[in-house]
């Protein structure tokens, strides 16, 4: 795996940790060597980290799209880690101004990793900033008001830009397309999942048995961040009712206590599908009609819940709107309607 003589890694991984983050910050793989699945991401980052190094230049601007709690964020650090890069980290709506972009990119050390979380939340004018300074290293600033303002353009250090975004395709095609590595970070399947159950158990000194840490990754929605919130929980039921150990008995007996279910689906989970298949008739409900009906935001709805039910088969999304398949009828014990509609 890459690795970069002399780098200070205390200096440039996991920034800003305050001292009780510490544990959630050793969680966070380092390393690409580290970071579980993704195994097609890990290959390409690698080529193109390893092939900047011998050349000399930055590395290209990188996207990194999918849902919420997949990596993205860890695997920003670990490219600066690779590199032996220092790393600011922001995110899109605290970057209101033309002026917070300034100050960012003028503050930068050559060789910079510049990460922007939810850069699908830039404003327009300030997207627009951007376009210089990824394709040729200037910031246009404009000096004065009126008639006499001027233009003066300031060169940048290398740097490189990398993008975080759960709306891919919110972003605009200008924006998007100056991005030289465009990556999609996909949800995990169990076996990866029970992996980094293992790994972050022995990080939270939890002893857990191979079938509790496969238990607890089939209840993990595919997400390493849900993986790791149910391993806490499980490790306080274990503590409380049993020996401290965690096993598949007792990592079920606690999923059932918080309410996951055997498929990985919660409370508000099952409430989008009842909503879907009782109130709806199985549906087809448009987004904005289901938020109101269990009470939560469209894009929380979108970005977080639907990404799973539709993996697992439990929804579908149609042009007039989001359908129940016979797979969501059965979870919930219901008899799907008998009409002509298509379930699958």
């Amino acid at each position: 795996m890459i690795r970069t003589p002399g780098a200070d890694l205390d200096r440039i991984q996991t920034p800003n940790v305050r001292d009780g983050d510490e544990q959630e910050a050793r969680l966070r793989p380092q390393r690409l060597d580290e970071f579980v699945g993704q195994e097609a991401l890990k290959s390409q980052l690698e080529l193109a980290i390893r092939a900047a190094q011998e050349r000399g230049d930055p590395l290209d601007h990188v996207l990194l799209a999918g849902p919420p709690g997949l990596g993205k964020t860890s695997l920003a650090r670990i490219i600066a880690n690779e590199l032996g890069a220092p790393i600011r980290e922001t995110a899109g709506p605290t970057l209101e101004r033309k002026a917070d972009i300034a100050s960012y990119l003028t503050d930068l050390e050559p060789g910079s990793i510049f990460f922007v979380d939810e850069i699908h939340r830039l404003p327009r004018a300030v997207e627009e900033t951007f376009y210089p300074a990824m394709e040729d290293g200037q910031l246009p600033v404009t000096l004065g008001v009126g008639p006499g303002a001027k233009v003066v353009t300031l060169d940048l250090p290398k740097f490189t830009l990398i993008g975080a975004t759960t709306r891919a395709g919110l972003l605009t095609a200008p924006l998007r397309d100056r991005f030289g590595l465009q990556h999609r970070v996909d949800l995990y399947d169990a076996d990866e999942l029970a992996a980094i159950v293992a790994r972050s158990a022995k990080v939270l000194n939890v002893p857990v048995h191979k079938d509790g840490a496969k238990a607890i990754a089939e209840r993990s929605r595919g997400t390493p961040r849900v993986a790791n919130r149910l391993l806490k929980r499980v490790r306080d039921y274990a503590q409380v009712h049993g020996d401290g150990s965690v096993d598949a008995a007792t990592a079920y007996a606690a999923l059932d206590l918080l309410g996951v279910d055997h498929e990985g689906l919660d409370r508000l989970d099952r409430e989008i599908l009842n909503a879907i298949c009782d109130r709806f008739g199985g549906g087809p409900v448009g987004l904005s009609t289901l938020a109101v009906a269990v009470h939560e935001e469209p894009d929380t709805i979108e970005d977080v819940y639907e990404p799973y039910l539709l993996q697992r088969g439990f929804i579908q999304r149609t042009p007039r709107g989001r359908i129940a398949t016979a797979h969501a009828f059965s979870h919930l014990g219901l008899e799907p309607p008998s009409t002509d509609r298509t379930l699958f």
